[in-house]
This record gives structure tokens, C-alpha cells and sequence, in this order.
């Protein structure tokens, strides 16, 4: 039989990129393949914060941070929960993903040219006893140059394919099915849709103007999941997490639309744990959008008091920073699907960073001498940004004007000013005295502990109402959709496996699109910087395993 390629790849983000270099490697003849123009090579990790899960890292240890494996292990398994029969395989490469990342994963990219932030961050800190959810230590690693740093040397390495005559980079062809032949799945079909210059992320036209049909002796499956498609994303919603929200606003393109899931599934690929998805309560909608209904997460410090929607403080553990998924599910049992942070300008200034390489300049520019600018900045420009611009920012001087001003942005006046007052004051008092039984302020007080959270990440404490820490500001915050959790089902080499266990013959996946390894590495819930780092660790075992297939 003639071959197109020896390998084809379905998807240009970081996964199907990781793959794709790994095959040139190996002297692999490979179609990559992607629905979007070229111009959005990369996909989602290009806006990205960049981070990445390492453990012991010696960015940690230079912070006196002590890390281990079995640290990590308890915290990743504690934090994953893993409970069900089809979580075998997904505990199975959640082993192996923190053995890369106690192993040759900082190794293997710094190899590259991959460097990283000397402070590392402390991302979901759980706030539940050691076996529970959580990072037990700062692990969140940021990519030197952002989520564009990270894909740069994958797409270099695959360019270098292109130029050896190894790679064909196929960019506007929507697959629309894989079929077998002698036994394996060996051809893949779709349709041309017109060519587009349209900037990244924004939405292409969906113009047929022809057909493709290529065959190959292997194919990766690397398409991502389905956050930008939210009529699935409400039809996969657990029950644990209460109803889906009426409103939703997208950390991703429309085009990460879950529809090579489908096609793989019909296929005869086994689907698992669909149910599991991470979606952030931290969203603003940007004032300055790319794609439709774009939102930006908050990656906020411990300090801002965190209310629902009728003015109540969260409840313990549930402070910002701490426990994703348990905050969700929360929200969604009050009825409303917002939230308020309240805080002063003293805290934004500080603990306010905006997750997406396009919000933090300095860093995505390597530039050390913006990244001093922005330490020195009463407030960060892009933040400053959002506070002058962003539809749900409310600031003002006196809280009074506040609470009118919150109220003006809901359906309902839900915000009553001498409620939220007596909130704020008895709040405030714990912080005048040495002592206190407010686990958000012993909370505060831990944080700064932490060299690096006391330099750039959290607030010194103070009273909310000191007129000096103000003006006061209002952040409304949405449901964010994001990482769907749950995959195609692979074993330990990435090769995709049916209802009853066996390869499906020729056919491998990565990155979100296999849950990042095995159909679903995280479990339930995420220790965050491990999404890209997931789709590096399967992209590259699937572009080895499909090398070594195909020899």
C-alpha cells in the first residue's frame, strides 16, 4: 500500500507539536494537520501564563523550598482522587508524569533553551489536611517568555522537519472521519476549508472549498477538548457540581470544540471521564477581546475577601488561590453563578496577576527591565487596564459608592452596604492584633512566610477600610470554562484503546484530547502547571511510540 506520510498528526497545539519533533527525530515522514490557519500554530498553549509542575527544581531549592517525589505523589494522588475502574490507566500516567517531573522534564527542556522565572508560584494550596487537595509546596514554574517560550522550541524543531523534507504542514484541513483499512486505522478524511488570514485565536470562516483524503501507518490524535463549545460543555456538567451556570465565558477559542472526540469515539476509541473538567470561578470578561466571549482568569493572592453573590464570605477553605473545584461547586449551590472579590488598591497592586501570555508583556518579552517596571508599578498596566476598563470592575473611594456601584452591575440588588460593612470591620479587627480565629488571615500571614509570595504575591496585611490602601474596588467574577479532564483512553504508550481494553490499532492521542495521558492524568480535580507540562510528557511519548510503531 502507498503511503501519504508514515505518520499523521491531528491537531497543532503543544501536544500534536511535541509529537510531530519526536517523529523528525526519528526520521518519520509526518502530515500535521490542523482546522485553523497557520498563523494559530501552538493553539492554546501560545496564550498561556507558561507554567509548569516541577518538582525539586533548583529554582525551589534556591528558595529554600523542600520538595520530594513522594511530596508530590501524595499531593497529585490526594488531589486527583481516583475512584472509579477506568481510572487505571489515568493512575498509571499520573505516576509516570511525576516521575518526569521529579526526573528529566526541567532537564529536557532547559536543553532546548527553556528557562524560567526565579519565583516560583504556590498555586491550589488546598487548605485540607495532608492527604487531601492541594500543593503542600510552591510547584508552579513560569515559562521565561510565557506560553510563546514553551511552543517556540516544538515549533522550531518541527520547521527544521519541514525543511528536511519531513514534515507537511497541512493548516485548514478539518478532518470529518478515520477509517481502517487491513485491520488498522490508516486513513484519514476531511474537508479543505478557504484559506484565512485572520489574527490568532479570532474565528475562521468555515468554507468548504474541498476535499483530502490520506492514509498513513499511524494516526495521533492531538485536538484538545471541548472548552470552547459550551452546549457540551453543559451537557458533560457533573451533577456534583450542582446546575451548569446560565453564564459561562470562554478561556478558549471557539474552535476547541470537542468534535475530533466524537469522531475518534465512532471510530471505536473508548471516551472516559467525561464528567471531570476544570473551569476557573475567577473570570472577568476582557475589555479587549480576541475571540468571541473571551474571557481572562484572575490568578489573585490569598488577601481579597472573597463574597457570593449576596455578600456572604466563601467558606473555609475556599479562600482565592486555594481549591478551584471545591469553590465551584459552592458557587453553583447558591444559586447564582458569580462572585465578588472585595479589596483596596494596596492588594490589587500586589496580588493581581492575569493569567494569558498577551496580559503580561514583560514576561512574554523576556524583559527584565519591564518585569522591574512592573514590580515597581503602584499597579500593573494591564491590570490598571482592566480597572479602567473592564466591565466588572467597580472602584471607588468610599464603600458606600461601592455597593451601589455592584449593585448597578447585576440583575438584582443583592448588596446590602451595612451587611458587607460589618463583614469588612470584623475582618479588619482581626488584622489589628497579633492573634486572630480568621483562617484567611492566619491564611495571609502563612503566605509571607514564603519568601517569594512576601516579595511579589501578597499584600502586607491591613485593614481593608485604611483610607490609605484604597481606593476600594469590586471585581465580579464568572464561571470561566477551560480543561476538559477526561480523554481517549491510552495506556502507558499513548496508544488509544477500545471499549474492551485493546489498542485501537494505529491510532495514539495526547495532550487534552487523552486527558493529558491515559484519559484523564489529573482525576478529579488539577495542582495547576501541569496541563502543558501534560501535553509535552504525552505528546512525546506518543510521537516515540508511534516512531518506534512505524519503523
Amino acid at each position: 500500500m502507498s503511503y501519504d506520510a508514515d505518520v499523521i498528526v491531528i491537531g497543532a497545539g503543544l501536544a500534536g507539536l511535541a509529537a510531530t519533533a519526536e517523529l523528525v527525530d526519528a526520521g518519520r515522514k509526518v502530515l500535521l494537520l490542523d482546522q485553523e490557519p497557520e498563523q494559530s500554530i501552538g493553539g492554546q498553549a501560545h496564550w498561556s501564563f507558561g507554567g509548569l509542575f516541577f518538582v525539586d527544581s533548583p529554582e525551589q531549592r534556591r528558595l529554600r523550598i523542600k520538595d520530594s517525589h513522594a511530596l508530590a505523589l501524595q499531593d497529585w494522588m490526594g488531589t486527583a482522587g481516583f475512584d472509579r475502574e477506568e481510572d487505571h490507566w489515568p493512575r498509571r500516567w499520573a505516576e509516570a508524569y511525576v516521575d518526569f517531573a521529579a526526573g528529566e522534564k526541567r532537564s529536557w527542556l532547559h536543553g532546548q533553551g527553556v528557562r524560567f522565572f526565579p519565583v516560583v508560584g504556590w498555586a491550589e494550596r488546598g487548605g485540607y489536611d495532608a492527604n487531601g487537595h492541594g500543593n503542600s509546596v510552591p510547584r508552579f514554574h513560569i515559562t521565561w517568555g510565557t506560553g510563546p517560550g514553551l511552543v517556540e522550541p516544538f515549533e522550531r524543531r518541527v520547521r527544521e522537519g519541514v525543511a528536511r523534507g519531513l514534515v507537511q504542514l497541512k493548516f485548514r484541513h478539518r478532518v470529518t472521519g478515520l477509517a481502517r483499512s487491513a485491520g488498522a486505522v490508516d486513513t484519514v478524511t476531511g474537508e479543505i476549508l478557504e484559506p484565512s488570514t485572520i489574527e490568532r485565536g479570532q474565528p475562521s470562516t468555515r468554507t468548504v472549498t474541498g476535499a483530502f483524503e490520506f492514509k498513513a501507518q499511524a494516526v495521533i490524535v492531538t485536538s484538545g477538548g471541548i472548552g470552547g463549545n459550551h452546549d457540551l460543555v453543559r451537557a458533560n456538567w457533573p451533577k456534583r457540581l450542582g446546575n451548569p451556570p446560565e453564564k459561562m465565558i470562554s478561556g478558549v477559542p471557539a474552535h476547541v470544540d470537542g468534535r475530533m472526540l466524537a469522531i475518534a469515539e465512532e471510530t471505536g476509541a473508548r471516551l472516559i471521564n467525561r464528567d471531570r473538567m476544570w473551569h476557573y470561578t475567577e473570570g472577568i470578561q476582557n475589555w479587549n477581546p480576541i475571540w468571541d466571549n473571551h474571557g481572562i482568569r484572575v490568578l489573585p493572592g490569598p488577601s481579597s475577601l472573597w463574597l457570593d453573590a449576596r455578600g456572604k464570605r466563601l467558606p473555609v477553605p475556599l479562600f482565592p488561590g486555594f481549591d478551584t473545584l471545591g469553590t465551584l461547586e459552592h458557587i453553583m449551590k447558591t444559586g447564582y453563578d458569580y462572585t465578588w472579590f472585595v479589596l483596596d488598591q494596596k492588594i490589587i497592586g500586589k496580588e493581581f496577576a492575569l493569567s494569558g501570555s498577551e496580559q503580561n508583556p514583560d514576561l512574554t518579552g523576556k524583559s527584565i527591565k519591564d518585569v522591574f517596571v512592573r514590580a515597581r508599578a503602584d499597579v500593573p498596566g494591564p491590570v490598571k487596564a482592566f480597572m479602567d476598563h473592564g466591565v466588572d470592575f467597580v472602584v471607588e473611594k468610599d464603600l458606600g459608592s461601592l455597593v451601589r456601584g455592584m449593585n448597578a452591575l447585576t440583575k438584582d440588588p443583592l448588596i446590602d452596604e451595612a451587611e458587607l460593612r460589618r463583614e469588612i470591620v470584623a475582618r479588619d479587627r482581626e488584622i489589628a492584633n497579633p492573634f486572630t480565629k480568621d483562617l484567611q488571615v492566619m491564611a495571609i500571614r502563612g503566605a509571607r512566610n514564603y519568601l517569594g509570595d512576601k516579595l511579589i504575591r501578597t499584600a502586607a496585611p491591613h485593614r481593608i477600610l485604611d483610607p490609605k490602601a484604597g481606593p476600594l474596588i469590586a471585581v465580579r467574577l464568572n464561571i470561566l470554562t477551560r480543561k476538559t479532564l477526561g480523554g481517549l483512553e491510552t495506556d502507558l504508550s499513548s496508544r488509544v484503546l477500545t471499549e474492551g481494553g485493546d489498542p485501537l490499532a494505529g491510532v495514539y492521542a495526547a495532550g487534552e484530547a487523552a486527558g493529558f495521558g491515559g484519559g484523564g492524568v489529573h482525576g478529579y480535580r488539577s495542582l495547576e502547571g501541569t496541563f502543558l507540562g501534560g501535553c509535552l510528557f504525552s505528546g512525546r511519548t506518543a510521537g516515540r511510540a508511534a516512531a518506534k510503531a512505524t519503523a
